[in-house]
Protein backbone atom coordinates (compact mmCIF):
# COMPACT_ATOMS: atom_id res chain seq x y z
CA UNK A 1 0.00 0.00 0.00
CA UNK A 2 1.55 3.13 -0.79
CA UNK A 3 1.25 6.40 1.69
CA UNK A 4 1.55 9.85 1.18
CA UNK A 5 4.83 11.20 -0.08
CA UNK A 6 5.36 15.06 1.29
CA UNK A 7 7.57 17.10 -1.51
CA UNK A 8 10.50 18.81 0.75
CA UNK A 9 12.21 20.60 -1.75
CA UNK A 10 11.24 24.48 -2.08
CA UNK A 11 11.48 26.34 -4.71
CA UNK A 12 14.65 28.09 -6.14
CA UNK A 13 13.78 30.54 -7.47
CA UNK A 14 14.42 34.72 -6.67
CA UNK A 15 13.84 38.01 -8.40
CA UNK A 16 16.26 37.10 -11.33
CA UNK A 17 14.78 33.77 -12.63
CA UNK A 18 13.71 34.13 -16.16
CA UNK A 19 13.96 30.72 -16.67
CA UNK A 20 11.74 28.03 -14.10
CA UNK A 21 12.13 24.25 -14.97
CA UNK A 22 9.18 22.42 -13.18
CA UNK A 23 9.38 18.73 -12.33
CA UNK A 24 6.95 16.42 -11.15
CA UNK A 25 8.03 14.92 -7.87
CA UNK A 26 11.01 14.03 -6.56
CA UNK A 27 12.37 10.78 -6.82
CA UNK A 28 13.18 8.27 -3.54
CA UNK A 29 17.08 9.87 -4.08
CA UNK A 30 16.26 13.51 -4.56
CA UNK A 31 13.94 13.33 -1.30
CA UNK A 32 16.20 11.58 0.12
CA UNK A 33 19.13 14.10 -0.37
CA UNK A 34 16.75 16.71 0.12
CA UNK A 35 18.29 17.56 -4.02
CA UNK A 36 17.07 18.53 -7.32
CA UNK A 37 17.37 16.07 -9.83
CA UNK A 38 19.79 13.68 -6.94
CA UNK A 39 19.65 10.90 -8.81
CA UNK A 40 23.12 10.66 -9.99
CA UNK A 41 21.74 8.69 -13.26
CA UNK A 42 19.29 11.94 -14.59
CA UNK A 43 20.60 13.67 -17.27
CA UNK A 44 19.57 17.35 -15.77
CA UNK A 45 22.72 18.27 -14.29
CA UNK A 46 24.46 17.03 -17.48
CA UNK A 47 22.13 18.78 -20.02
CA UNK A 48 22.72 22.58 -18.09
CA UNK A 49 26.70 21.46 -18.17
CA UNK A 50 26.37 20.94 -22.09
CA UNK A 51 23.65 24.17 -22.40
CA UNK A 52 26.21 26.74 -20.04
CA UNK A 53 29.47 24.99 -21.37
CA UNK A 54 30.58 24.47 -17.74
CA UNK A 55 31.53 21.85 -15.60
CA UNK A 56 28.92 21.32 -13.46
CA UNK A 57 29.91 20.99 -9.35
CA UNK A 58 29.48 18.13 -7.66
CA UNK A 59 28.72 20.16 -4.44
CA UNK A 60 25.01 21.02 -4.28
CA UNK A 61 24.84 24.53 -2.72
CA UNK A 62 27.64 25.34 -5.80
CA UNK A 63 24.99 23.94 -8.06
CA UNK A 64 22.17 26.21 -6.59
CA UNK A 65 24.16 29.26 -7.11
CA UNK A 66 25.06 28.35 -10.83
CA UNK A 67 21.54 28.02 -11.71
CA UNK A 68 20.75 31.72 -9.96
CA UNK A 69 23.61 32.83 -11.35
CA UNK A 70 21.90 32.09 -15.03
CA UNK A 71 18.54 33.06 -14.10
CA UNK A 72 17.33 29.77 -14.17
CA UNK A 73 14.81 28.57 -11.11
CA UNK A 74 13.11 25.33 -10.15
CA UNK A 75 10.30 23.64 -8.46
CA UNK A 76 7.81 20.82 -8.72
CA UNK A 77 4.39 20.47 -9.84
CA UNK A 78 3.24 18.29 -7.06
CA UNK A 79 3.54 19.12 -3.72
CA UNK A 80 2.27 15.68 -2.27
CA UNK A 81 0.82 12.80 -3.66
CA UNK A 82 1.06 8.80 -3.32
CA UNK A 83 3.47 6.48 -4.61
CA UNK A 84 5.30 3.07 -4.87
CA UNK A 85 9.33 4.00 -5.74
CA UNK A 86 9.83 7.24 -7.91
CA UNK A 87 8.43 6.51 -11.33
CA UNK A 88 5.99 9.03 -12.48
CA UNK A 89 3.64 6.19 -13.71
CA UNK A 90 3.21 5.25 -10.18
CA UNK A 91 1.61 8.83 -8.97
CA UNK A 92 -1.61 8.61 -8.12
CA UNK A 93 -3.79 10.97 -5.45
CA UNK A 94 -1.32 14.44 -6.52
CA UNK A 95 -1.47 17.83 -4.82
CA UNK A 96 -0.57 20.93 -6.96
CA UNK A 97 1.94 23.27 -5.78
CA UNK A 98 0.96 27.08 -5.29
CA UNK A 99 2.45 28.41 -8.78
CA UNK A 100 -0.22 31.23 -8.43
CA UNK A 101 1.24 32.80 -5.32
CA UNK A 102 4.79 31.96 -6.97
CA UNK A 103 4.23 33.89 -10.21
CA UNK A 104 2.82 36.83 -8.40
CA UNK A 105 5.96 36.96 -5.89
CA UNK A 106 8.53 36.20 -9.20
CA UNK A 107 6.66 37.97 -12.39
CA UNK A 108 10.40 37.54 -13.83
CA UNK A 109 9.79 34.50 -15.08
CA UNK A 110 9.32 34.28 -18.57
CA UNK A 111 9.61 30.50 -19.67
CA UNK A 112 8.50 27.36 -18.20
CA UNK A 113 9.89 24.58 -18.79
CA UNK A 114 7.79 21.30 -17.91
CA UNK A 115 10.61 18.59 -17.49
CA UNK A 116 8.79 15.97 -18.79
CA UNK A 117 4.88 14.83 -19.55
CA UNK A 118 3.69 13.91 -15.74
CA UNK A 119 5.04 17.44 -14.50
CA UNK A 120 3.03 19.22 -17.62
CA UNK A 121 -0.19 16.78 -17.30
CA UNK A 122 -0.09 17.67 -13.51
CA UNK A 123 0.13 21.51 -14.15
CA UNK A 124 -2.56 21.70 -17.24
CA UNK A 125 -5.23 19.68 -14.44
CA UNK A 126 -4.23 21.12 -11.25
CA UNK A 127 -3.34 24.63 -12.16
CA UNK A 128 -4.62 25.39 -15.50
CA UNK A 129 -2.54 26.96 -18.71
CA UNK A 130 -4.67 30.30 -18.26
CA UNK A 131 -1.74 31.02 -15.34
CA UNK A 132 0.91 31.14 -17.83
CA UNK A 133 -0.49 33.87 -19.76
CA UNK A 134 2.24 36.05 -21.00
CA UNK A 135 4.79 33.65 -20.15
CA UNK A 136 6.37 31.21 -22.64
CA UNK A 137 5.81 27.64 -21.72
CA UNK A 138 6.84 23.96 -23.67
CA UNK A 139 6.65 20.90 -22.32
CA UNK A 140 10.17 18.93 -22.88
CA UNK A 141 11.69 15.41 -22.94
CA UNK A 142 11.87 14.38 -19.26
CA UNK A 143 15.65 13.95 -17.66
CA UNK A 144 14.84 11.40 -16.24
CA UNK A 145 17.02 8.21 -16.54
CA UNK A 146 14.11 5.57 -16.50
CA UNK A 147 13.33 3.86 -20.03
CA UNK A 148 10.03 4.44 -21.38
CA UNK A 149 8.50 4.75 -24.53
CA UNK A 150 9.94 8.10 -26.83
CA UNK A 151 13.12 8.11 -25.15
CA UNK A 152 15.62 10.62 -26.96
CA UNK A 153 19.12 10.32 -26.70
CA UNK A 154 21.09 12.90 -24.45
CA UNK A 155 22.16 14.44 -27.24
CA UNK A 156 18.57 14.90 -28.71
CA UNK A 157 17.40 16.09 -25.14
CA UNK A 158 20.59 18.81 -25.32
CA UNK A 159 19.30 20.17 -28.35
CA UNK A 160 15.30 20.57 -27.13
CA UNK A 161 16.68 22.16 -23.97
CA UNK A 162 18.79 24.76 -25.74
CA UNK A 163 14.92 26.89 -26.16
CA UNK A 164 16.42 28.10 -22.43
CA UNK A 165 19.81 29.49 -23.98
CA UNK A 166 17.89 32.70 -25.27
CA UNK A 167 16.41 33.67 -21.43
CA UNK A 168 19.50 32.83 -19.66
CA UNK A 169 21.87 35.14 -17.81
CA UNK A 170 25.53 34.72 -18.30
Amino acid sequence: MSSEIKNVLYPIVDSSTKVLIVGSMPGKQSLEKQQYYGNPRNHFWPIIGELLQIEVPDDYSERMALLRKNAIGLWDSIEACERKGSLDAAIRNEKPNDFLTLFENYPNIELVLFNGAKAFDVFKKHIGLKLLAGRAYKKMPSTSPIPGKNIKSFDEKVEDWRIMQSYLSQ
